[in-house]
C-alpha cells in the first residue's frame, strides 16, 4: 500500500510531524524529500534517535527488514514507512 492509497490528511499528519520534528533538531528548512543522510543533516546516534522518535510518536515497531537507511532516508520515506507499519499520527 501506498502514499496515495491513504487518507490525504494523515499522509498530510504524518509528513508536518516529521518535518517540524527534524526541522526543530537540525535548526535546517527541509523539504519532504530531502536526503537527510547524503545532506549530513542525520549522524548515526540521531539516525537511532530518529527511530525511537518515530515508533513512539507513531505507534509503530521497527524491526527486521524494515530496519534500514533507505526507510529513514527522507521524510517520505518515513512516512511510507509509517503507513505500511499502521502508525498513525498521536497528537
Amino acid at each position: 500500500m501506498s502514499v496515495t492509497d491513504h487518507d490525504a490528511e494523515t499522509v498530510k499528519r504524518i509528513r508536518e510531524h516529521l518535518l517540524d520534528f527534524l526541522e526543530q533538531r537540525t535548526r535546517q528548512n527541509l523539504t519532504s524529500d530531502t536526503d537527510l543522510f547524503a545532506s549530513g543533516l542525520v549522524s548515526s546516534m540521531f539516525a537511532m534517535e530518529l527511530l525511537v522518535h518515530v515508533e513512539g510518536a507513531f505507534g509503530v515497531s521497527v524491526a527486521g527488514p524494515d530496519l534500514k537507511l533507505d526507510n529513514f532516508r527522507s521524510v517520505d520515506a518515513m512516512t511510507e514507512l509509517v503507513l505500511r507499519l499502521g502508525g498513525t499520527p498521536r497528537d
